[in-house]
């Protein structure tokens, strides 16, 4: 962990490997008048809208929508089968029938999809302008860097994983609800470094709306990855009979919550960042062909015990495309023997190129978990 003292508050990164625009962005949390303690910086950091993905932020009575962001309740979810080994022909087998079963992209079901959670939907304009909508697009993976991947464990037994968010709740939502924030900080003639950390107080009515649109966008995002799961299942059990399933582990990455730090009740925003209290089972993945890890939390209370969500990018997407060689990109998932889902030069902005080494993010949080499973690919989906 190194730390930044020359702004309001201190900054505490666990990387050295930090854009410059990232930097700034921690710079601009770190002097809100809001913030608790520090800003706490993840290994797998890089730029996002107003606050850097990677980044955890404790806040004193307000919530900042964009602290949360645009995919509000994505996360992972994992499940451990009773396989020891599958072969090659039988790995197709099942990703095609997870493709007949989740639409992938921008893709929806054709039938709306059972949730009991629809009947308990918040009384929030935007929430009842989608929902019609998302009953076609529960269980369903969208796009981007969105997977659905067959693994093997340093356990010895074959997992599934995939990562989704809550589709076009989580967008609109977030929209709104910044377009209201600045509204209101412009009214207040509020001093912002950046206008995109636009905040709701929290005994406002809209930071209540947002709360209770963003927990439902949650449970939304949690029902869809475990519709997600029950697919796989089903396709494995299609291919390979007799398979039993251990409990489905859940994260997500994108959402705030209060908790209680250092003595105080804070509304902890944690954004491209997952829990990671002691002893608290987490996932976090690598990006595509490369290694995922299940982990245990070690409470670390200078990260708001949080850790890293994934591997983080170190290329944005046209620049990947732009930089990386498709034919290496192939290659190195190729001479791995990993099915992959990297085809043509549009793929190249989801390429493992793209994203930093997932080694060095492990390592460099030591401090905030341990590992328990190491996952290496054995085929992957996306769109």
């Amino acid at each position: 962990m190194q730390v930044i003292s020359t702004e309001r508050k201190p900054i505490k990164l666990w990387t050295d490997d930090i854009d410059e625009g990232a930097l700034q962005q921690a710079r601009n949390l770190a002097n809100l008048p809001f913030t608790f303690k520090w800003v706490a910086i993840m290994a797998d950091c890089h730029k996002g809208y107003g606050m850097p993905i990677g980044g955890v932020l404790a806040t004193t009575d307000v919530i900042i929508p964009n602290a949360v962001g645009v995919d509000i309740g994505c996360g992972v979810c994992a499940v451990r089968t009773s396989l020891e080994s599958i072969e090659r022909n039988t790995l197709k087998q099942v990703m095609s029938g997870i493709r007949r079963r989740v639409p992938l992209g921008s893709n929806h079901h054709r039938k709306p999809q059972p949730w009991e959670g629809f009947k308990h939907a918040p009384d929030v304009d935007i929430v009842y302008q989608e929902l019609d909508s998302s009953r076609y697009q529960l269980g369903t993976l969208g796009s981007g860097n969105h997977f659905i991947e067959i693994q093997h464990g340093s356990d010895g037994y074959v997992w599934l994983m995939l990562h989704s968010g809550s589709r076009n709740f989580g967008l609109k939502i977030a929209s709104e609800y910044h377009k209201k924030a600045r509204r209101l900080c412009e009214m207040w003639n509020a001093s912002l470094p950046d206008r995109d950390l636009a905040f709701l107080p929290v005994e406002t009515q809209e930071a209540k709306e947002y709360s209770d649109a963003m927990n439902f966008a949650l449970e939304f995002a949690r029902a869809s990855r475990f519709a997600m799961i029950e697919s796989m299942k089903a396709s494995l059990l299609e291919a390979v009979v007799n398979v039993d399933f251990g409990d489905t582990i859940n994260v997500h990455h994108n959402y705030a919550v209060t908790e209680r730090h250092y003595d105080h009740d804070v509304i902890v925003h944690r954004k491209g960042a997952i829990s990671a209290k002691e002893g608290q089972i987490g996932i976090i993945p690598g990006s595509q062909g490369m290694k995922s890890y299940i982990v245990r939390g070690m409470g670390n209370p200078e990260s708001f015990m949080s850790c890293s969500h994934g591997a983080g990018r170190r290329m944005g997407r046209k620049q990947a495309m732009r930089e990386l060689n498709l034919d290496e990109e192939k290659k190195r998932l190729d001479d791995k023997g990993i099915i992959h889902a990297l085809r043509t030069h549009r793929d190249l902005d989801e390429a493992s190129g793209a994203y930093k080494d997932i080694d060095a993010v492990m390592e460099n949080q030591k401090d905030l978990v341990e590992i328990v499973v190491e996952l290496s690919p054995l085929a992957v989906i996306k769109d």
